[in-house]
Order: structure tokens, then C-alpha cells, then sequence
């Protein structure tokens, strides 16, 4: 096929991954686009300055290297567009701010990232937005929860260490029903295995950080989004000054270019590690929406195509002392909060101060595992050791 010839299908993720984001077309025949490090951009005269038809008038507004990211990303999102941000914290903030405003209510997953909860529960109540925290699994009976105030709904799919999958198609017909917005934080799966705007959301937020840039070296976040939505979006995101540095945005488009690759190698370990735990005398349940034991794995079979390295394990009861002994011995598994990278990572979780509307309580303690790209063999013989040194403290 020749350059320009128009392809006969839509490419699959994986072609796309390799394409987009390119710059084509504007004067860079480099397979990389350019990082360029601006702020201030240079007009040809006054008359050029005060057109407001330059292509670029300062680098908070944009350069060629945001654009190849934010193109890339509205291109696997599936959205109008795509704003970046500094972190994925800073992603949650402002896809919220955008939509929320004093007097305002939103409804929120009880399963949401423990620092989105914060920030709910500080700067928007702060500022006079009531946040109503809600049982994920809730589905098309969250209509009942409504108020004439409430503006959005805000999901998390899987939920943060707990895993629950939510039912987005029949929340976002109620909430559009009402009249209110659907944003969903979409940092688990990527756009490779979910595309939550197809199935009815507003706006997709991730923590590029984690599977995007993969390779545990870069903060960024992305915000994308279709419709209203996107206008809201991409308005709030200019007035707060927002901008991403133009390295981690170069490191976040490298990523992508693999982002398939990885996650594929993610997925097929992680299951062989999640069945595997499965069969353990020391586990007590593994929370991994693949598994067919998961309670939500029908809903994630129907609006997912695959499944990335991140789950919880419920640990029959035990000590903090076996579990410290169990952690601190391993070979292979980091003890570091993120996850997304290369390499495999592990943390006990505590949920009593991250639920308030479910139940904190598992029947037992947990941790969070992320499985990285190292051989699955080693990684059970690692684990199997572990649970070994936790059996001997019980």
C-alpha cells in the first residue's frame, strides 16, 4: 500500500499504536515528532499576532509535540479531544472542576482511588459541591440517588484495589436521562482493552503514568473527551494554567507504541498468576475481574477485551507480621506504590478509611499485586516462597 493510499479496513489497536501521532503532513518526515521546549512563539508581524489564526501563539497552548500525544490519545480514546495534564491526580481534578460547580452534586463510585476521594471530600466540598458516595455495583438503580443538583457521575472501572466492575452502559442511560455527565477513570484497562466512550461516558481520564508511559519514569495525565463535555474540558483546562512537560510527553507517545505488546504480556501473566493464587491454602480470594470467580467477570466479558496486570488478593487471617514477612522477603516484587510499569510491584492494602458506603471488610487482609513483565514461573516461585514465610509467622 502507498503512503497515501487510503486503507481498505479500519486498522486494528495494535497498527494504530504504531501510527498515530505522527505529525504527518506538517513539514517532521522524523518517525518521532519533535520535543519541543517553548513558552514563548514568535509572530511573522502584528497583523499575523492579532489574526488569532496562528497555528501556535504560546507553549502552554499547545506545541507539536502536545499535539501528537493528544491526537494519539483522542484517537484510541474515541473522543473530540484530549487535554494533558501533570500526573493523573491533577487529570481527576480537572475533569471534575470542569464539570462541577457551586451548589452542585455528584454521585461517586465508593470504590474510587483514595486520592480522588480526597479530593472530593476537601477542594470540591470546599468549594460547595456535595459529593454522595454510592455502591458500584449499583447499575440502573442509581437513578434513585438523583437530585435535581446532581451534575455528574464519576466511576471507576475496575474499582481501585477492590476491582469491582460497574455496569457503565445502564449508569450513563440514567444519567443522561437526567440531564448529568458520566466521567470514568479508565487507568486500569487503557483504551487497548476499554473504550469507555463508545459504551455511553463523557470523559475518560487516566494516569498515563502507570500502562501508557509503562516504564515507571514519567508523571502525566490525560483527560478525553466527546461532545459538551469536551468544550467544558478543554476551557477549564486552559483557565487553570495547566501544561505537561514536553519530555514526559515524548515518553508517554514512546510508550504507547508498545502498549499493546505489554499489556498483552501483563494479562497472560497476571491470569496465570491469579489462578495459581487461586489454588493457595493461604488465599482467601483473588479480585481479578478475568477470573471467572469474579462477581463482576460477565459484566467485564461484555464491555472489556482483556485485562491488565493490577489485582487484589485476600489473605486468609493473619498478622501484620507475617504479611511484613511475606513482602519484605521477595525477589521480584518491588514495594512501591503506582503500578503500569515493567516491573512487578506489591503493597498491603487497607481499606478502613477508603470505603464508606460498602463494606471495608474482605474477611481478611489484603494486598495489591502488579504484575510486570518478568517470567511467570519466577514470579510464582517468588510468591509461592513468600506465602511459605507468612504460613511459618501465622
Amino acid at each position: 500500500m502507498s503512503h497515501n493510499e487510503e486503507p481498505k479496513s479500519q486498522p486494528s489497536m495494535m497498527t494504530k499504536l504504531a501510527h498515530i501521532g505522527r505529525n504527518e503532513g506538517k513539514d517532521f518526515p522524523f518517525v518521532n515528532p519533535p520535543v519541543v521546549h517553548a513558552s514563548t512563539v514568535l509572530f511573522e508581524n502584528t497583523a499575523h499576532l492579532l489574526s488569532k489564526k496562528a497555528r501556535y501563539v504560546y507553549g502552554r497552548r499547545g506545541t507539536p509535540t502536545s499535539e501528537a500525544l493528544e491526537g494519539a490519545i483522542s484517537e484510541i480514546e474515541g473522543a473530540d479531544g484530549t487535554v494533558l495534564t501533570p500526573s493523573g491526580l491533577s487529570a481527576v481534578s480537572i475533569a471534575l472542576l470542569s464539570v462541577l460547580g457551586s451548589g452542585d452534586s455528584i454521585l461517586v463510585a465508593d470504590s474510587v482511588y483514595e486520592p480522588t476521594r480526597n479530593f472530593c471530600d476537601t477542594i470540591l466540598k470546599r468549594y460547595g459541591v456535595e459529593i454522595i458516595y454510592f455502591d458500584p455495583g449499583l447499575g440502573a438503580d442509581i437513578g434513585s440517588l438523583f437530585k435535581s443538583t446532581t451534575r455528574a457521575v464519576y466511576l471507576e472501572s475496575p474499582g481501585s484495589h477492590t476491582f469491582e466492575i460497574s455496569d457503565l452502559p445502564a449508569i450513563a442511560t440514567v444519567a443522561h436521562a437526567k440531564g448529568a455527565l458520566v466521567l470514568i477513570d479508565n487507568t486500569w484497562a487503557t483504551p487497548y482493552f476499554h473504550r469507555p466512550l463508545s459504551l455511553g461516558a463523557d470523559i475518560s481520564i487516566m494516569a498515563a503514568t502507570k500502562y501508557i508511559v509503562g516504564h515507571s519514569d514519567a508523571l502525566i495525565g490525560t483527560i478525553a473527551a466527546s461532545g459538551e463535555a469536551w468544550k467544558k474540558v478543554k476551557a477549564t483546562h486552559g483557565n487553570m494554567g495547566m501544561f505537561t512537560g514536553p519530555d514526559d510527553m515524548y515518553l508517554t507517545l514512546r510508550g504507547l507504541r508498545t502498549l499493546g505488546v505489554r499489556l498483552r504480556q501483563h494479562q497472560e501473566s497476571a491470569l496465570a498468576i491469579a489462578t495459581w493464587l487461586e489454588s493457595r491454602p493461604e488465599v482467601k480470594r483473588v479480585l481479578y475481574p478475568a477470573l471467572p470467580s469474579h462477581p463482576d467477570h460477565t459484566l467485564w466479558k461484555r464491555d472489556f477485551t482483556g485485562a491488565s496486570g493490577l489485582m487484589g488478593v485476600v489473605l486468609k487471617p493473619c498478622s501484620a507480621e507475617s504479611i511484613a514477612a511475606m513482602i519484605d522477603g521477595l525477589a521480584y516484587f518491588g514495594i512501591g506504590f503506582s503500578w503500569g510499569g515493567f516491573e512487578s510491584l506489591i503493597v498491603p492494602t487497607n481499606l478502613t478509611h477508603a470505603r464508606t458506603v460498602t463494606s471495608s471488610d474482605f474477611g481478611g487482609p489484603m494486598v495489591r499485586l502488579q504484575i510486570g513483565l518478568e517470567a511467570p514461573e519466577d514470579l510464582i516461585a517468588d510468591l509461592e516462597a513468600g506465602l511459605g514465610r507468612l504460613s511459618l509467622i501465622r
